[in-house]
């Protein structure tokens, strides 16, 4: 029950933040895709080893939104590569489920 209440309060505390602030940050992994998907981008106009490095960070930042999909029993592949697309078409709005 304590958890309940706990949980109930974080939750109209957010409402009541979002309200008075007007502002909202993106969740379940959405910042990382899209850091990801310019990262890769970006990759592809080095022309050194660096190239390399670059493309395995932006593979290492798609582990928090695959990780994000498994604890919700979501399919994680096909969540993380719908996600990826709709960033890649610049749709960084729309809803993911």
């Amino acid at each position: 029950l304590d958890e309940v209440e706990r949980s109930l309060i974080d939750v109209l505390s957010t409402i009541k933040r979002t309200l008075e602030t007007n502002t909202l940050v993106a969740g379940g992994g959405a910042v990382e895709t899209a850091l990801s998907v310019h990262l890769e981008d970006f990759a592809s106009t080095v022309g050194t080893r660096e190239q390399l490095a670059i493309q395995e960070f932006a593979e290492a930042l798609l582990i928090i939104p695959r990780v994000l999909a498994t604890n919700a029993a979501k399919d994680a592949t096909e969540l993380v590569a719908r996600l990826r697309a709709k960033h890649a078409q610049g749709k960084k709005d729309d809803d993911i489920q």
